[in-house]
């Protein structure tokens, strides 16, 4: 006999394996491993949860046997029998859950690793955090599925008043995916759902302020923050958690480490047996056999410390070798929309608020038509009390409760649920108390009508409704933090270290730079002959000098119109004679670039602009923020033409007036508006046309209470009130600002000073001299100006800068 084919599908075993194995990877993602966004639970956790509220094992009720929980579960709604004590025993657990949804009665394991009594042995009713998360279930807040074998309807979803994902966290494992939450403080999280519902656009870093990090049920310490950073921004992230420890001096005077605390989900039997056998192997030196002093007060445990060893490195060769310090992978995978998602915090805050959202919504409906349904009736009850004597007459001349019904309708314009109601009236609320408080019903029934709707009308009141609710369950079941977030050396960013002062910075031509405190200069008279600044070689000599606080950043133009960076605080510190540091060894500088100008900047701002100016007369100006992230070997700050080089840079606000000095003694000023902004990539615009062999040697900002300074080579200089300049139009030919004669040379450079500023000079030589601007006469444009710095045979000055009124010091 022939077997029929008529019911056999050929398929290749390879797609059969593939589409098996795919749907039962979801299967297993779906419906057991990882948790949904919204309530924050596993299947089988929360079908653990309805089968406590049918059982009406609420928090204020009795103890019920864990078996009976268990039962129902598996017997009404999970279809897995494997597994659910252990969900169960774990939501009763203290160490294990942030905030326990089981109140559990009996041996439930504990840190030791010792495992919980069998279910029969065992009592459990819920806690009352737990009831937060079945609240408004029965007002059509969540859809209602049939369970695995059709008998009965289960909710798809809680109605999770209390942000549960996040407060105590989930592990879980799944087909080619896990996810790892850590639990949260509830203050904190409540807090951050606050925020957001605040303040919408609120950064990823200013939720990081509020939820500040993982707060883990068994305490201990977090070291950093960077992988909380990460974790809140991206999904993923680790944080080192280290035990809490103090030290201890026994009576025999010998150093002991006390732990009270231990990282999340260590065992402490273990921990304890671990410790000893590496003491035993001697792979740890210097601390003894540990020995468990828990008892019911709290966590103890003792680890001494042997004689002649320090403390501190026996605790750090223990934070290395055991799980006294642990790490923590932090995945943030959840279920949106029964899919699996990594999520950052704020996308999960986002959903809970979501999620409330419709839950309200849903809550705020059920209870309107409920108030609509009974105000329907207490009418009808009202119209039957109007015509009370006609309504019993018509009752008693009925046949039947149906003839009386129809009647009832027909005659005074009633549904069929008011009739219903009438003839189904107790007598005693004929009396007129009765009729009173039906009429105060009707008007209390009218007054919650139109405030449901108005909240069903307003998305603001519904999140202010969350808000309140969500206050509620922070101040009731909140707690301060357990787990402290300290400083982790590793990530501990030098810059919290340096005092934000103020310091002197010099560059040679041959590029060694230093910084130093300005005050190990002293104040001296003008046509002083100076002191030694720094060491220099015969063919070097001080080119630059600048002011800047340690905390700013240094931006450095190269003759060839590249820009580059460091904090101030990177540069090294030099005493008043040192030559520095090769500035190629910290900065990327390409073959034969060298920094002509820097500048010091504490924001990259988009309204502040850089202006350059070139030895060939070009000026250019772009936005600050263009040059805020360069790159490791510089990035193109301007395009030179030919030979031209990069003389000038100023930060300015777009409004200012510019000035250029050339070293023939010729000067232009214009309005920084005729300069239009411009990419970094560009060449400029003509500043000023130059004479024969002239070049530009500096540009200052114009400023009317101040005073144009200018030097020359010689140590020859003068103060000019910008008032002598008149203001022309960009590219024209200038004004002289100085008559460079044999006597004085060629313009070396310029500022803009007050007269209660200060001044230094530097020589090629590497002499410097500091002294008040006052000291230098104030004369007219068209002069030779006075001595400002006596220079040695063969010595010129070279750079010029100022310097902020501070307390002098001798040398």
């Amino acid at each position: 006999m022939e077997a029929s084919t008529e019911n056999i599908i050929t398929k290749r075993i390879e797609e059969e394996m593939k589409e098996s194995y795919l749907d039962y990877a979801m299967s297993v993602i779906v419906s057991r491993a990882i948790p949904d966004v919204r309530d924050g639970l596993k299947p089988v956790q929360r079908r653990i949860l309805m089968a406590m509220h049918d059982l009406n094992l609420r928090s204020n009720k009795g103890y019920r046997k864990s078996s009976k929980v268990t039962g129902d579960t598996f017997g009404n709604y999970h279809p897995h029998e494997g597994g659910t004590y252990e969900s169960l025993v774990r939501m009763a657990q203290s160490f294990s859950l942030r905030y326990p949804l089981v109140d559990g009665q009996g041996n439930f394991g504990s840190v030791d690793g010792d495992p919980p009594a069998a279910s029969r042995y065992t009592e459990a009713r819920m806690a009352a955090f737990a009831e937060e998360l079945l609240r408004d279930i029965d007002k059509d807040t969540v859809d209602f599925v049939p369970n695995y074998d059709n008998t009965r309807f289960e909710p798809s979803i809680l109605p999770s008043r209390a942000p549960n994902l996040l407060v105590n966290g989930s592990p879980g494992i799944a087909v080619g995916m896990a996810t790892n939450i850590p639990p949260q403080n509830l203050r904190e999280v409540v807090d951050g759902v606050c925020a957001v519902i605040d303040d919408p656009e609120i950064e990823s870093s200013d939720l990081c302020q509020i939820v500040q990090g993982p707060d883990f049920p068994t305490g201990g310490l977090i070291l950093g923050r960077s992988g909380i950073r990460q974790a809140y921004t991206t999904g993923r992230g680790k944080v080192t958690v280290r035990a809490r420890v103090a030290f201890e001096e026994e009576a025999d005077g010998r150093d002991t480490i006390v732990i009270t605390e231990l990282p999340y989900q260590v065992n402490k039997a273990k921990l304890v047996q671990d410790v000893a056998k590496l003491v035993q192997d001697k792979r740890i030196e210097g601390v003894g056999i540990p020995r468990d002093e828990s008892d019911r007060q709290g966590m103890r445990v003792v680890i001494p410390v042997k004689r002649g060893h320090d403390r501190d490195i026996a605790l750090n060769t223990l934070y290395k070798h055991s799980q006294l310090q642990t790490s923590f992978g932090i995945i943030m995978l959840a279920l949106v929309n029964g899919r699996p998602r990594i999520l950052s915090l704020r996308e999960m805050l986002d959903a809970f608020i979501a999620h409330r959202l419709e839950v309200t919504q849903r809550a705020t409906t059920y209870d309107l038509k409920k108030a609509q349904a009974r105000d329907h009736i207490v009418q009808g009850l009202l119209v039957a009390l109007a015509h009370l004597d006609e309504v019993i007459e018509l009752i008693r001349s009925s046949d039947s409760p149906d003839e009386a019904n129809q009647e009832l309708q027909r005659r005074y314009d009633l549904s069929p649920e008011q009739a219903k109601a009438i003839l189904e009236m107790q007598l005693q609320r004929l009396t007129g108390l009765e009729r009173d408080k039906l009429q105060k019903e009707h008007e209390e029934l009218l007054a919650e009508i139109e405030r449901l709707q108005n909240i069903l009308a307003s998305r603001e009141k519904m999140l202010d409704i969350i808000k309140g609710e969500l206050r509620e369950i922070a101040k009731k079941y909140g707690d301060d933090r357990r787990t402290d977030i300290v400083m982790d050396s590793a990530e501990l960013d030098i810059e919290d270290l340096i005092s934000d002062e103020e310091m002197l910075i010099t560059l040679t031509s041959a590029g060694y730079v230093k910084r130093m405190p300005t005050d190990l200069y002293r104040t001296q008279g003008r046509g002083g002959k100076g002191i030694r600044a720094m060491d220099t070689k015969t063919d070097d000599f001080v080119e630059h000098m600048f002011l800047a606080s340690t905390h700013d950043y240094l931006l450095f133009i190269t003759d060839t119109g590249r820009v580059h960076w460091l904090k101030v605080y990177q540069i090294p510190a030099g005493m008043r004679q040192s030559k520095g540091k090769a500035i190629v060894n910290l900065l990327q500088l390409q073959s034969g670039e060298r920094v002509v100008q820097s500048i010091a900047v504490r924001e990259f701002l988009e309204d502040r602009f850089l202006v350059m100016a070139t030895a060939k007369g070009f000026v250019k100006k772009t936005s600050m923020d263009a040059y805020s992230n360069p790159r490791r070997d510089g990035i193109n700050g301007m395009v030179l033409k030919g030979d031209d080089k990069v003389v000038g840079v100023l930060e300015t606000d777009g409004t200012a007036e510019l000035m250029l000095v050339t070293s023939g003694g010729k000067c232009i000023r214009f309005q920084e508006s005729q300069v239009r902004p411009m990419g970094r990539v560009t060449a400029g615009v003509k500043g000023i046309k130059l004479t024969k062999g002239a070049a530009v040697v500096g540009m200052v900002e114009v400023n009317e209470e101040a005073s144009l300074l200018t030097v020359c080579e010689r140590g020859y200089g003068k103060r000019t009130p910008f008032s002598a300049y008149r203001a022309q139009n960009r590219g024209g030919s200038g004004v002289i600002d100085i008559r460079t004669t044999e006597r004085n040379g060629q313009v070396m450079g310029i500022a803009s000073v007050l007269d209660e500023d200060e001044l230094m000079v530097l020589t090629a030589q590497g002499k410097l001299i500091r002294l008040a601007a006052d000291t230098v006469s104030k004369i007219g444009r068209n002069t030779n100006g006075v001595k400002v710095i006596g220079l040695s045979d063969g010595d010129r000055a070279t750079t010029l800068g100022l310097v902020p009124q501070t307390d002098t010091v001798a040398e």
